[in-house]
C-alpha cells in the first residue's frame, strides 16, 4: 500500500537485474508504492515471473529483457520505452556481473571485459538514455547499485571491486552535470547481502566470517533491506538528495 511520504503513483520505473535478489526486492517495493515497474534482466522468463507476482498482488508491472552489456539491447529497450510511454521517471541500475572469483593476477581478458562492459559501460549508457528522457520530461531519479567493495576491495573480487568504485564516481559525475536538469543521481552501496549473486562469499566460510566480523551488527543483510533505501532515494521525500552514496551494511545504514 502506498504511503503519503513515498507515493509513486503514476511514475514509470525501470529496474535492471530485477529477476531476483536485490533487484526483485526493489521492483516489488516500488510497485507497492504505486509505480508502474518495468522489470528488466537478461532473460525474459525470470522478469515475467516477477512482473506476474507484482500484478497478482495488485501492482502494475511488465517484463522487458535487456542485457546491459549489449549496446544494441540498451538501444532497443529504450526505443520500446520511448514508443510506449515517452518518458521514464525512475531508473535503478542494478544489473551487474562478477564472472571471476580469484586472485587478481589471474584475471583474464574475458572476465575483465565482461565485468567492465556490464558494470561500467552498461550503467553509463543506461543512465545516458534514461537521462535524455528525464531531461525532456522535467526530471527524474537514477539510483546505481554499487557495493561496499567500492570503498574497500573484497578478497578475490579485484576487477568487480574496481568497477564498483567506478560506479561511485560515475554517480557523482552524473549528479553534478544532471542536477540542474532536475535529475537526481544517487548510489546504494550494499554490504554483505544474501543473494544468489553473492553465493561465492557465502560458500567460503573463511571469507564469510571475515566479512561478518567487520559489520557492526555482525550479520549479513537480506535483499528487502536494500529496497527501502532505494525507495527513499527515488521519492519526492529526497528532493534535495543528489550525488549521495549511501552505505547499507548488514542492515545498518551508515
Amino acid at each position: 500500500m502506498a504511503t503519503t511520504l513515498f507515493d509513486l503513483t503514476g511514475k514509470i520505473a525501470l529496474v535492471t537485474g530485477a529477476s531476483r535478489g536485490i533487484g526483485e526486492a526493489i521492483a516489488v517495493l516500488l510497485a507497492e508504492q504505486g509505480a508502474h515497474v518495468i522489470v528488466s534482466s537478461r532473460k525474459l522468463d525470470g522478469c515475467q515471473q516477477v512482473a506476474d507476482q507484482i500484478t497478482a498482488n495488485g501492482g502494475s508491472a511488465e517484463a522487458l529483457a535487456c542485457h546491459v552489456g549489449s549496446m544494441e539491447q540498451i538501444e532497443e529497450a529504450f526505443a520500446v520505452i520511448r514508443s510506449k510511454y515517452g518518458r521514464l521517471d525512475i531508473l535503478v541500475n542494478n544489473a551487474a556481473t562478477n564472472p571471476y572469483f580469484g586472485h587478481i593476477l589471474d584475471t583474464d581478458l574475458g572476465a575483465y571485459s565482461k565485468t567492465v562492459d556490464v558494470n561500467i559501460r552498461g550503467y553509463f549508457f543506461m543512465s545516458v538514455e534514461a537521462g535524455k528522457l528525464m531531461r525532456d520530461n522535467g526530471g527524474g531519479s537514477i539510483v546505481n547499485t554499487a557495493s561496499i567493495n567500492a570503498l574497500q576491495p573484497g578478497p578475490m573480487q579485484g576487477i568487480y571491486s574496481i568497477t564498483k568504485a567506478a560506479v561511485v564516481n560515475m554517480t557523482k559525475a552524473f549528479a553534478k552535470e544532471c542536477g540542474g536538469l532536475g535529475i537526481r543521481v544517487n548510489a546504494l552501496l550494499p554490504g554483505l547481502t544474501k543473494t544468489q549473486f553473492a553465493g561465492a562469499l557465502f560458500s567460503n566460510q573463511d571469507i564469510y566470517q571475515t566479512a561478518i566480523s567487520t559489520i557492526p551488527m555482525k550479520r549479513h543483510a537480506e535483499p528487502h533491506e536494500m529496497a527501502g533505501t532505494v525507495l527513499y532515494l527515488v521519492s519526492d521525500a529526497s528532493s534535495y538528495t543528489n550525488g549521495e552514496c549511501i552505505v547499507v551494511d548488514g542492515g545498518l545504514t551508515l
